[in-house]
């Protein structure tokens, strides 16, 4: 390229396009029939979350559901590992995970079109578990592997003042390292962001839940808007994969 025009990105640093050598999704309702298993292929986002009392997980799934509704892309299910030891988690009275969703290896990462990552929240930022799985993606971190993937936030706390912004504004440092871009839901849900009439969670920075002492459950509206972060977050990666282009293949600085 001239003076002054500067490089355009390898395809090897910017996964936009889908890889011909992806595993089957694991995550549940995933099923590879019919032009998929002609060898059409989906973009697929990496729904990758933790969940201690199955809040988040209860948002992710339904992310899922926003994610699969959109043509051409897929929402796989990830946990990450747990760090604590059992016997601390059954003092805790944490039930039993749920062996369907696999847990995510750092190494997967990079077979992602875009992420979506849930964690509930420690004092206004995410849950150590979530923090020590980001702190194992060094090798990743140095080859800027997820450079320019889109990734969004979702949340779990238990007070109205307990960090829905928080927890994702203080998350956004992990991809920014990464060379990853944040991708907000803003106010596209529409009405439903501004109704007083009922304890809701989430924020502009993605879908939130409130868990109180652990009793309550995630609402049909936070449920709804879990939803349409999962569309939301498609349609992005979607666009993104249609006008991402690549330089000629001799093309030069």
């Amino acid at each position: 390229m001239g003076k002054g025009g500067g490089c355009m990105p390898s395809k090897s640093k910017f996964h936009i396009s889908e890889s011909a050598d992806r595993p089957v999704s694991q995550a549940e309702g995933t099923d590879v029939t019919g032009s998929e298993a002609e060898g059409s292929k989906k973009l697929r986002i990496f729904i990758v979350f933790y969940s201690m009392y199955g809040h988040i997980e209860s948002l992710a799934r339904r992310m899922k559901k926003g994610v699969d509704g959109i043509e051409g892309v897929e929402g796989v299910l990830y946990k990450v590992p747990e760090t604590l030891a059992p016997d601390i988690l059954e003092q805790m009275k944490v039930p039993p995970k749920n062996d369907e969703i696999p847990v995510i290896s750092v190494d997967e990462l990079v077979e992602a079109d875009g992420f979506l990552f849930g964690f509930p929240t420690r004092y206004g930022c995410m849950a150590a578990q979530m923090k020590a799985f980001f702190d194992s993606t060094g090798k990743l971190w140095r080859e800027q592997k997820l450079a320019g993937l889109p990734a969004g936030f979702f949340v779990s706390t238990g007070t109205q003042g307990g960090g829905q912004e928080t927890t994702a504004w203080t998350a956004i440092t992990q991809l920014a390292h990464h060379g990853m871009f944040y991708v907000p839901i803003g106010y596209t849900f529409g009405a439903g962001m501004f109704r007083m009439d009922s304890i809701r969670g989430g924020s502009p920075y993605g879908a939130g839940t409130f868990s109180g002492d652990g009793s309550r459950e995630p609402s049909e509206p936070e449920l709804a808007l879990a939803e349409h972060q999962g569309k939301y977050m498609a349609m992005t990666v979607k666009r993104l994969g249609q006008h991402y282009s690549l330089p000629p293949e001799n093309a030069s600085c």
